[in-house]
């Protein structure tokens, strides 16, 4: 029998312009569509009667673009999986996550985009229920000091030194759950970013675990609308160079940056359950 099973379009670019004033706004989206339903007859019989073509899913989006002006990627993604449950009543779960470009701005009509990062939205919404979620992928971060590792396990095949002055450096990548659809604005992204980064500056970390923890508890501490935040943050390894054979020290100051293999660190820090009596 057929089990759990979804489909939906993906790598959609759009790129949307407002000119309705001098200051001109780009959106610069890629956008992905998931539907969940009844789908057992196109997979068993080959009953194509009730599929929405991931064509159509595609022209949706260009075609509901038209309502992003001034609007957040997270009203998007919450308007296009509203059209494709009321339109489609066999239809029963779509999810559409949006990564944006972000372009800074040098003039009226002028921009630069030359970061890696990526703001993010993901829209799930069921017949009962729907949950928005913001993010931020690919924020290149470093600190060079107050960031050590020491302390861990050692067996037979370790051959790493304990350090207390080492490079600390990643690529964030970070997903937050609003408690309400309502609360998902561009100025609490902002909020949120900048409590995440400012927290990584300051905190004395004992590991990248140690450090992640801290900047999620603070998300959670300054920002009362969000329920939880999920942070993935690769160590990107930056390794001394040993000078020794060329007669020189390396007193921490000449590096090698790796790219592979690095340390992979996933986390999910969530508000107390509430255990008052009601």
């Amino acid at each position: 029998m057929l089990g759990r099973n979804s489909y939906g379009k993906s790598g959609i670019r759009l790129v949307r312009l407002d000119r309705a004033s001098a200051d001109h706004a780009v959106s610069d989206l890629t956008v992905a569509v998931r539907l969940e339903g009844d789908f057992e007859a196109v997979h068993v019989a080959g009953d194509n009667s009730g599929l929405v073509a991931t064509d159509t899913m595609k022209n949706t989006v260009y075609a509901r673009a038209k309502d992003l002006a001034g609007r957040e990627i997270e009203d998007f993604a919450l308007t296009l999986t509203d059209h494709f449950l009321r339109e489609n009543a066999h239809v029963s779960g779509a999810e559409v996550s949006i990564e944006e470009r972000i372009w800074s701005r040098l003039g009226a009509s002028a921009f630069e985009g030359s970061s890696q990062e990526r703001r993010t939205s993901r829209a799930v919404r069921s017949r009962e229920t729907v949950v928005v979620h913001s993010g931020l992928k690919g924020a290149l971060i470093l600190k060079s000091a107050r960031s050590g590792f020491s302390g861990f396990a050692r067996d037979r095949y370790t051959t790493l030194p304990e350090t207390g002055d080492r490079i600390l450096a990643t690529s964030l990548t970070a997903e937050w759950t609003h408690a309400s659809p309502s609360r998902s604005r561009a100025d609490a992204w902002d909020a949120v970013r900048r409590t995440l980064l400012e927290t990584f500056a300051a905190h004395d970390s004992a590991s990248v675990q140690h450090t992640m923890y801290a900047m999620g508890e603070a998300v959670l501490q300054a920002h009362p609308g969000i329920t939880e935040i999920r942070l993935t943050m690769p160590n990107r390894h930056h390794l001394l160079v040993d000078l020794a054979p060329f007669g020189l020290k390396n007193e921490n100051e000449i590096f090698v940056a790796t790219e592979e293999p690095y340390g992979l660190i996933e986390a999910t820090v969530k508000r107390e359950p509430d255990t008052k009596e009601r």
